[in-house]
């Protein structure tokens, strides 16, 4: 009778951490969605930006142009966005 090793247990991957993303106006109106639930583990406002605009190929444009916010401010590109964070993106607002 051979003897076999246990078989060896595949490391356990961790699901990935999930980031959603208030809309307004003309984003909302383009993703049919006021709220957008991303993959995120992390990273520049600037790549969340592209991660939106992936997520919603019709708004690229307006992606590039809007604020991102973190809370009730207004972040720099290289801000650094955590998954549990609070966050918007905000378009270019005209008004008259």
């Amino acid at each position: 009778m051979t003897m076999h090793p246990p078989a060896a247990t595949p490391p356990t991957v961790p699901p990935p951490h999930r980031l959603q993303v208030k809309l307004f106006a003309g984003l909302a109106a383009a993703a049919n969605t006021r709220l957008l639930d991303l993959p995120w583990g992390g990273g520049t406002a600037a790549e969340l930006k592209a991660e939106v605009a992936m997520a919603v190929p019709a708004a690229e444009a307006l992606v590039a142009s809007s604020g991102v916010a973190v809370g009730n401010r207004y972040v720099a590109a290289d801000a650094i966005i955590l998954p549990e964070a609070d966050v918007a993106l905000i378009p270019p607002v005209s008004g008259g």
